[in-house]
């Protein structure tokens, strides 16, 4: 495994398990950057790799964004506030926010699988830091599988000029991936274009009353955007589309 990977999957594993070990006793280990004189290659060495950690750790956020269920549910929640017409409400803090906590949510049982089978062993001096990231790979990449289709795979596959893998444990991250983002980018464009349909009839039917009564002055959104209010909260959309989303992930 090499030093990207590593890194990728170590920041991961740490990120991931918060709500896993948040109830927990576990001591966090103290970290201290210091300078001094390098006496050998080998100090020299661990010094770029502290630097590449920390220039990893800027892209954090991104590597959590498309390594979880993140992706599907903002872009979903964008799809709505648009189909409502409601401009900023919610508002962008509470979009991002709320699809934080259902990620963590959904990730869960993940993380707890990294947390017992990897992390917990590892603070204990049970394993190795090297066994501990392949085995916490194992429960990130089986969910990336479970909800990528196998034509985006295949396409990244042959995108990077490899050999095929035999198996799952065979797939690099860096295929998998953009695979599962492109899974995931087309299962949220699908749900948006589901959300999308109720709205879209009944602006179609307002406008058309207002045409029909002379009313053409009278814009139709705002006829239109209260009656939607009222259907959404009739429904209770909320309820529906954060129940199908988080079911669509078990």
């Amino acid at each position: 495994m090499d030093l990207r990977k590593k890194i990728t999957v170590f920041i991961l594993l740490l990120v991931i398990i918060i709500p896993a070990i948040a109830g927990s006793q576990t001591v966090l280990p103290k970290v201290t950057v210091g300078v001094g004189q390098a006496n050998s290659p080998k100090d020299v060495a661990v010094t770029l790799q502290i630097v590449l950690l920390l220039t990893v750790l800027s892209l954090a956020p991104a590597i959590i964004v498309l390594m979880t269920s993140f992706t599907r549910l903002v872009v979903v929640f964008s799809f709505l506030r648009h189909a409502l017409a409601t401009q900023q409400a919610p508002p962008n803090q509470i979009i991002v926010g709320l699809s934080l906590f259902l990620t963590m949510f959904i990730m869960a049982p993940t993380g707890r699988q990294i947390n017992d089978n990897a992390f917990q062993p590892y603070m204990q001096g049970q394993i190795s830091q090297a066994e501990a990231l392949k085995r916490a790979e194992v429960p990130i990449r089986d969910f990336m599988l479970r909800q990528t289709r196998e034509k985006d795979l295949a396409l990244m596959v042959s995108l990077s000029k490899g050999a095929k893998p035999k198996n799952a444990e065979d797939i690099s991250l860096f295929v998998l991936v953009p695979a599962f983002v492109i899974s995931e980018l087309r299962i949220a464009f699908q749900i948006g274009f589901l959300i999308y349909i109720p709205f879209l009839v009944l602006d179609m039917v307002i406008s058309s009353v207002l045409l029909s009564m002379g009313m053409m002055m009278l814009p139709p959104m705002m006829i239109s955007l209260p009656l939607k209010l009222i259907l959404f909260v009739l429904v209770d959309g909320w309820n529906l589309i954060v129940g199908s989303l988080v079911a669509g992930f078990n």
